[in-house]
C-alpha cells in the first residue's frame, strides 16, 4: 500500500520528470561527443598521389588530413625513385580526416635476380623469360647460325654473361640471334599511338631493333606516344632481321591520338590497296 501511496505524491512525478530530462541531456551530450570524435559528416577527397614522393606530399600539408603508410616498394628504372606508383584508397575516394592512405613507392635500390640461361631458346621464348625475370631486352644482334631466331649468346654491356649470375632487375640484356641459312625479310609493325615500352616490345617480337628517337613535345616520356616511324608500315617496306626503326614521339596531352590512329589506318589501307592494284597491272 505504501508503494501506491508514493505514486500519488507530487514529489514522485517531479523526480521522474527530472530523471527523464537528465536522461535526455546525457544522451544529447553523448551524441555530440560521438559526432565530434568521429567527425560525422566531415569528409575529404583523396588526391592522386601517383608520381609524387612522400616528402613532396608532406610538404603540401596533406599530413594534416591523411596518414600515409608505405606498405611496399618496387624497382623501376624509368619512374622517379621514391615516387608513389599505387595507392589505396584510390584517388577521388571520400574519407575522414586521419584515414590511413596505403601507398607503394619506387624503390631506391634495385632488386637482384639471377640471369636465366637463354642459349638455344627461340627468340620469343627468350623475350618471355627475360620479362618474367624483370629484365629488359637490349639489342638483337643477328649472327651466322643455322637455326633462325635461336639464341646463340647472351650479353650485358658487350660481355657474355653466364646463367645464374646475379644482376640488377631492369638490366638490359643483348641477344645474339641466329639468322638461319635462308635470308628472310620482315614487315614494319604498326607502332602508332603506342607508348615507348610497348613499342620496343613490339619491335623485338617483330625481330627488329629500336633506332633513333625524337621527342617532338619535349622529353616527357611518361606521356609520349609514337607519332610516326621510319620506315613506315603498310608501304611494302620490308626489313632485314635486326634492322632498326626510328621513332618520333608526341605527348598524348597535346595530341589526339584516337582520331590520328583511325585516320592513319584508313590512309594506310588506301595506300596498300593502290600498291596491290599497281602490282596486278604491272603483272598484266
Amino acid at each position: 500500500m505504501g508503494f501506491f501511496y508514493f505514486l500519488g505524491q507530487k514529489k514522485f512525478y517531479i523526480h521522474l520528470l527530472i530523471a527523464i530530462l537528465l536522461a535526455f541531456v546525457f544522451l544529447w551530450i553523448v551524441l555530440l561527443s560521438l559526432d565530434a570524435f568521429t567527425r560525422h559528416g566531415e569528409v575529404y577527397i583523396v588526391p592522386d598521389f601517383k608520381g609524387e614522393t612522400i616528402d613532396s606530399i608532406k610538404s603540401q600539408n596533406y599530413g594534416d588530413f591523411f596518414d600515409l603508410v608505405v606498405i611496399d616498394s618496387v624497382y623501376d628504372r624509368v619512374l622517379p625513385k621514391g615516387s608513389v606508383i599505387m595507392q589505396h584508397p584510390l584517388p577521388g575516394s571520400r574519407v575522414k580526416q586521419g584515414r590511413h592512405i596505403y601507398v607503394t613507392i619506387v624503390s631506391e635500390m634495385p632488386e637482384f635476380v639471377k640471369m636465366p640461361n637463354l642459349k638455344n631458346l627461340s627468340l620469343r621464348q627468350a623475350l618471355v623469360t627475360l620479362e618474367s625475370r624483370n629484365l629488359e631486352v637490349g639489342t638483337l644482334k643477328y649472327v651466322e647460325y643455322f637455326a633462325r631466331n635461336a639464341i646463340v649468346e647472351q650479353e650485358v654491356n658487350g660481355e657474355p654473361i653466364e646463367s645464374d649470375t646475379e644482376i640488377a632487375a631492369g638490366t638490359k640484356v643483348d641477344l645474339q640471334v641466329g639468322e638461319g641459312d635462308i635470308k628472310v625479310m620482315v614487315p614494319v609493325p604498326v607502332l602508332i599511338a603506342k607508348k615507348k615500352r610497348e613499342a620496343v616490345k613490339v619491335l623485338h617480337y617483330a625481330y627488329l631493333n629500336l633506332g633513333k628517337e625524337y621527342y617532338l613535345d619535349g622529353d616527357d616520356t611518361s606521356h609520349a606516344r609514337v607519332y610516326k616511324t621510319r620506315p613506315e608500315p603498310f608501304q611494302d617496306n620490308m626489313l632485314n632481321l635486326g634492322d632498326k626503326v626510328d621513332i618520333w614521339y608526341r605527348s598524348e596531352e597535346n595530341f589526339d591520338f584516337n582520331n590520328y590512329l583511325k585516320q592513319f589506318i584508313l590512309d594506310s589501307l588506301s595506300v596498300d590497296t593502290l600498291i596491290r592494284q599497281n602490282t596486278i597491272y604491272d603483272n598484266n
